[in-house]
């Protein structure tokens, strides 16, 4: 048996130490992901301006910043074995330098959508690296160790976020604010360039390449498949019918060679990363935006809400090894879950400080919910491999912007509507009839939504009112998508259950060919 050189002999105690140049490489790739995600947030507006750019443009933009990172995963993952994981990460590398001078020297609309398709794809390809990389280093402490891995998005944020606060306070160029993406990038490339990666644990066991596909199976093929194309669909107009013609062709596909459908425990919690990842990640920018009203009467700006949470997070995640030892991977979950269901109804009535408190609570709660649920898939189901793993991320991305993206938006139309209706009552005016006029339909439903166009042509009072009744109505729909975390408490305490009549949770060791 060969022992790779992702690990050494620790002479002293016998021994084998994982290559911690190489974990913290892989940590700064996230650091470097999240410099990029923060500095195009803070710029859009200002693009928007130099560029003339519209509005359904900008964000084009933003859409390409999150399909092709799903995309390249899934991919990468199907072939990352064969290929090697350096070869993958040294992609990743290319794809965000290229990004990085293509956005710097940008003079339009093009360079600005190709620069943030490349750093999406280097997302992609590097997250399907430092998952599985991350796991077998640590095949006996995995959710502590991919919790900490994790730790490294919300450090960027962070550092980004000051950065970022700090540079436009000055007036500093934009393209130098881009250009800080070189730092973290260039670092990680450092790193990683002279390690050896070590071999996936799937491979080492000895387990075959079909096997591996097989844990994942036809309905976990199905779900990210047909996520994936649908997000395809959105952003190239496809019609329905084509839709479900590539979805079938590709599942069939599939099908004819793995033959099975897939671990049932896989396909639950494949399903459970659609609801985690719109409760994480799609409610972000929703409770950062609540918040900047309350914080201007603070006197402070919306972004160190923002800042402050990313802190909090970075911190609990680097020392992820306290909260498990205590817990196991399922209640760590069952805990996380029922904490962000609280902190998010207590932000649907909070104001002034309290608001602040409660923003605190809901990034305690959902701290450990990304890498734990990774950490879980990697314990349960090492077989599945890169793949398993890395699809696991996927269906959580793609998740959150074909599903929870319309549901968030959907809930605020709706309250919207219900609170303009009420206040029309209560003072005797007819805003709603006037404003919301525009009658629609999506997957959750049909809903009456707000004319903006005609917005612009009223006068500042109605304006006023309206963004106070948006504002508002943002503060009720938290209500609703606490239900969100709750039904994931749920979840979790079955599984316990479950798992406590197999007579307790045991991660899954899988022992190395010799």
């Amino acid at each position: 048996m060969t022992i790779d050189n992702s690990i050494h002999v620790d002479e002293n105690q016998g021994k084998v130490q994982p290559n911690m140049k190489l974990f913290w490489g892989c940590f700064i790739v996230l650091v470097a992901s999240a410099f990029g995600f923060v500095f195009r947030s803070f710029l859009m507006t200002d693009w928007g301006v130099k560029f003339d750019l519209s509005k359904t443009q900008q964000g084009e933009i933003f859409g390409v910043s999150f399909w092709p990172f799903a995309l390249s995963i899934v991919v990468f993952s199907l072939v990352i074995d064969r290929i090697g994981y350096k070869k993958s990460m040294i992609f990743a590398f290319l794809c965000h330098l290229s990004s990085v001078i293509i956005t710097v020297l940008a003079n339009g609309y093009w360079m600005l959508y190709f620069g943030t398709f490349l750093f999406a794809l280097g997302n992609g390809a590097a997250e399907a690296v430092i998952n599985p990389v991350v796991a077998t280093m640590f095949p006996k402490d995995k959710t502590k160790w991919l919790n900490i891995l994790h730790a490294g998005w919300p450090l960027g944020i962070a550092i980004a976020g000051l950065l970022g606060i700090g540079l436009i306070h000055l007036q500093v160029d934009w393209r130098i604010l881009i250009a800080f993406i070189f730092l973290p990038t260039i670092v990680y490339g450092l790193l990683i360039i002279r390690e050896q990666f070590p071999i996936n644990e799937r491979v080492k066991a000895g387990v075959k390449y079909i096997d591996m596909l097989k844990e994942v199976g036809i309905v976990g093929t199905l779900i990210v498949i047909g996520l994936a194309v649908f997000e395809l669909g959105n952003l190239f107009n496809w019609s329905f019918m084509t839709n479900v013609f590539i979805i079938i062709a590709g599942t069939l596909a599939f099908a004819y060679f793995v033959r099975t459908w897939g671990r049932p425990l896989f396909i639950l919690l494949l399903l459970a990363m659609i609801p985690l990842a719109t409760m994480e990640l799609g409610t972000d920018s929703w409770i950062t935006d609540l918040m900047t009203p309350e914080m201007a009467k603070l006197g402070f700006q919306g972004g160190w809400v923002l800042v402050l949470t990313a802190v909090v997070m970075a911190f609990l995640r680097m020392y992820s090894g306290v909260a498990v030892k205590y817990f196991t991977p399922l209640s760590l979950l069952a805990i996380s879950a029922l904490i962000s269901a609280i902190g998010l109804q207590i932000l649907s009535f909070s104001v002034g400080y309290f608001i602040l408190i409660a923003a605190l609570l809901y990034a305690l709660g959902k701290t450990y919910l990304w890498g734990t649920m990774l950490g879980l898939v990697s314990e349960l189901f090492p077989r599945g491999g890169a793949f398993a793993l890395n699809v696991t991320s996927a269906v959580g991305q793609l998740g959150v912007g074909i599903i929870g993206a319309v549901f968030l938006g959907y809930i605020q139309d709706k309250q919207i509507d219900s609170k303009l209706a009420l206040y029309d009552v209560n003072n005797n005016e007819n805003y709603h009839e006037r404003l919301v006029t525009e009658s629609k339909t999506s997957i959750f439903g049909d809903y009456k939504a707000i004319d903006y166009s005609s917005v612009a042509l009223q006068d500042e009072k109605v304006k006023t009112v309206l963004k106070d009744v948006e504002n508002d109505a943002k503060k009720s729909a938290l209500s609703s998508v606490s239900l969100i975390p709750m039904g994931l408490f749920v979840f979790y305490i079955a599984l316990i259950i479950y798992f406590k009549r197999k007579g307790g949770y045991k991660p899954v060791i899988m022992r190395e060919k010799t």
